[in-house]
């Protein structure tokens, strides 16, 4: 059966205008953070800079996988092109683990010796700005990837979201700093940041590289599971070989149907018809596909009366 799809243009654009909004926020806020270190000279300001590398890095990958992953199927990709988006989270973690390698580097020296702040100010009111805005874009892009199951979108809000939470420990960490005059709460918070940082990077490495092994979602499974045991007894002796994977968005779903061995072809095929039109309309965007075999199993309840005489 042809995979029942939503991706029509108007959600194209929809995806690509957030991930374009997403790439331009984040180079103009890497150049404002940029900007407040250079001002103060802190390290969790640095920490919070050098995660803005992977904003831009991340949004520029992610806007090519949104592009690319609403393309049907070709000869060279038969199963579509949703894996993309995998790859676009697993480049995203594989960043981010960079990102939060370098910032701890950069926040145990200067642990070590740790540099007074200076000018803190207006590099605070810069940080509190980016915070702002990462935290409102955040929200968006999340929210548009929920609204159209874009994994890319999702990853990119929700690490969003994260920079402005780490924005906001910044900010009152250098505040801290500021009324105590304890200069090793600077670069202890970029540690604490570093670490947060690789927590993210890990989970989004896990979570593309699970899609890109085609690691099988229990709770896809259990859902196909019950729309297949409903139609056993009718007409359906039971089922086996269940297979089902992700291609970014996009459910791939196969398996077995045994039916009693009387039943005519068309009879077979409009059964399997209907009951693979039910699991595709249980996802958003999935094709499965039926094999049809007759019943073999002598003690069958649900096709016993039905076998020819040996």
């Amino acid at each position: 059966m042809p995979v029942r799809a939503i991706s029509d243009a108007g959600v194209v654009r929809i995806e690509a205008r957030a991930a374009r909004l997403a790439l331009g926020v984040g180079v103009g806020l890497m150049i404002v953070k940029f900007v407040a270190y250079l001002l103060t000279e802190s390290s969790a300001i640095f920490s919070d800079a050098m995660e803005s590398i992977v904003n831009v890095l991340a949004s520029g990958f992610g806007l090519y996988a949104v592009r690319l992953t609403h393309r049907p199927p070709d000869a060279e990709h038969p199963w579509g092109h949703g894996k993309v988006e995998f790859l676009a989270g697993l480049f995203e973690g594989a960043l981010i683990l960079l990102a939060g390698g370098a910032i701890l580097f950069h926040a145990a020296a200067a642990l070590w010796d740790p540099p007074a702040p200076a000018r803190l100010d207006g590099g605070l009111v810069l940080i509190a700005i980016a915070m702002l805005i990462n935290g409102v874009i955040g929200w968006h892009l999340l929210r548009t990837g929920r609204r159209h199951d874009s994994m890319t979108l999702e990853a990119d809000g929700r690490h969003l979201l994260a920079d402005a939470i780490t924005s906001a420990a910044i900010i009152l960490a250098l505040v801290v700093v500021g009324m105590t005059g304890l200069q090793w709460i600077d670069p202890a918070i970029a540690l604490l940041v570093g670490l947060w940082l690789l927590r993210i990077g890990v989970g989004l490495v896990r979570r593309g590289s699970s899609g890109l092994m085609d690691e099988q979602d229990l709770t896809d499974d259990r859902s196909i599971r019950a729309i297949l045991d409903a139609h056993l007894g009718r007409g359906v002796c039971g089922y086996h070989k269940l297979r089902h994977r992700h291609t970014g968005r996009f459910h791939w779903i196969d398996f077995h149907l045994t039916v009693p061995p009387r039943t005519d072809v068309k009879n077979a095929h409009d059964l399997a018809s209907a009951i693979e039109g039910e699991i595709e309309r249980s996802f958003a965007e999935a094709d499965a596909t039926a094999h049809i075999e007759p019943c073999e199993d002598q003690s069958c309840p649900h096709c016993s009366g039905g076998r020819s005489s040996p």
